[in-house]
């Protein structure tokens, strides 16, 4: 039986006006393109055999926004997708100008049976949303992901 597939990623958070807020990614290219509810993400991607699930967080990161992510980072319990992959995630408080994300790219056929290859970034924005927002925008199986951000700076008091 196959490995269940996995990925990383890294939930950055800030602290507005005493409300906190979650930076999520949409996917970029034409199936996602009017798609909004349930479809957003953290920053993450897949690692290579054996690689190390922290250093992928970091890079896609990196690579779907173009902001290096530093800080204090906190690891959170894994999710698991409905088609089955396992998201692994750090969260850390960041801030930065979603409007000013580069992207890496993907090529794929398009349109279907065209022979054309396009190029199309893997995040086409991002956006920070108050935590019930995202709830809303968020793939439905990282919804864990911001419950757990939510308790965890709950029960930690000050998070400044």
């Amino acid at each position: 039986m196959p490995k269940p597939k996995k990925s990383a990623g890294l939930l950055m958070y800030r602290i507005r006006d005493g409300s906190l807020e979650v930076l999520l990614v949409h996917p970029g290219g034409p199936y996602w393109k009017n798609k909004d509810e349930g479809v957003w993400s953290i920053a993450k991607g897949e690692p290579a055999p054996n690689e190390d699930l922290f250093v992928v967080a970091k890079r896609e990161f990196q690579e779907e926004l173009g902001f290096e992510a530093t800080g204090d980072f906190v690891q959170l319990s894994p999710v698991k997708q409905k088609a089955g992959k396992v998201v692994h995630a750090w969260a850390f408080e960041g801030d930065c100008d979603p409007s000013t994300i580069k992207s890496n790219t993907f090529t794929m056929e398009w349109p279907p049976k065209s022979g054309k290859q396009m190029a199309f970034p893997e995040a086409d924005r991002a956006e920070f949303f108050d935590v019930e927002t995202a709830r809303t925008k968020i793939n439905a199986a990282q919804v864990g992901l911001l419950n757990e951000l939510v308790q965890r700076l709950s029960g930690e008091g000050d998070t400044q």
